[in-house]
């Protein structure tokens, strides 16, 4: 590890299923709609919980591709958390900006209607693996930001502010992810940029700048916890250090967990010692208690 700092009570919705684990609550919401598009996020709860802390999801896929169904994390609602697994228009849809807005629209539709949800959103977390790494970063340290913000669904006065962030193999700096990545990760980046962005990130800087969390790392971020693996050829682990680099800088918390070995995502990302460091983290910077 590397220090960077210096119960659902009540009748269950007609929208609820049961998970295949009898302690968690699966329901289903839409969230907002754009052109037609209807934007979904499924929260898996604690049966036994009234208001349980909240953690949204956010899945990966090359910001092009992904699914909120069946997220990683799940095992996260055994643990105590309500998990907030959430859709975005992904970029044969819609570019870069709209991944964002989406994803602070479902915060702000999860704070405007927590007494429904009976989540606790007085401090929420947000996860993500791969472009969900990238895309939780960015929403992470960009707190308040006017032209991320958006204007997507109908809670705009709610607040859509994160207090604490997991990128696990995500980018930080589209500027540099090229320059830095494995033939192999050219192969999946290169395509994956030019519709994220409508081009290079060479050929529109000022946009691959506004996508990059850590050109926008200032004083007032929320903790960060980085997962990367050392052998990862997809998504180099000089983002994350980069990451790290400008949360260190700042004095801000930050820890940065190497996978010895590890390639780019995959079981290691989420077995029980990393779920279990994840929730401790997690449950420490946000001072809440254990389960």
């Amino acid at each position: 590890m590397v220090a960077c700092i210096p119960t659902f009570i009540g009748a269950i919705p007609a929208s609820a299923q049961k998970s295949e684990n009898p302690v968690v609550v699966k329901t289903e919401h839409v969230y907002a709609t754009v052109d037609g598009h209807e934007l979904k996020l499924d929260i898996l709860r604690p049966s036994g919980e009234k208001n349980p802390p909240l953690l949204v999801w956010v899945h990966g896929g090359a910001w092009r591709a992904g699914s909120r169904e069946n997220p990683k994390v799940a095992a996260f609602a055994e643990k105590g958390w309500a998990i907030a697994s959430v859709d975005y228009r992904l970029s044969p849809v819609a570019p870069f900006p709209a991944q964002v807005h989406d994803i602070k629209a479902a915060i702000r539709f999860l704070r405007a209607h927590a007494a429904e949800h009976r989540c606790s959103v007085d401090e929420i977390a947000i996860a993500g693996a791969s472009a969900g790494g990238h895309l939780a970063a960015l929403v992470g340290v960009t707190n308040g930001h006017a032209e991320l913000e958006g204007k997507v669904g109908t809670d705009l006065d709610a607040d859509s502010s994160v207090q604490a962030i997991v990128s696990l193999y995500g980018g930080s700096n589209l500027e540099s992810i090229l320059a830095q990545s494995t033939p192999h990760g050219l192969s999946v980046r290169v395509p994956a940029l030019d519709l994220l962005l409508g081009a290079a990130p060479d050929k529109v800087p000022d946009l691959a700048r506004l996508a990059s969390p850590v050109a926008h790392v200032d004083s007032t971020d929320p903790p960060l916890l980085l997962v990367h693996g050392d052998q990862d050829p997809q998504m180099p682990i000089n983002q994350a250090h980069e990451l790290q680099g400008a949360y260190e800088k700042l004095g801000l918390r930050c820890q940065f967990k190497v996978l010895h070995g590890a390639a780019h995502g995959g079981d290691a990302f989420y077995d029980a010692a990393n779920l279990a460091l994840m929730d401790a983290f997690l449950r420490a910077e946000l001072k809440l208690s254990n389960p």
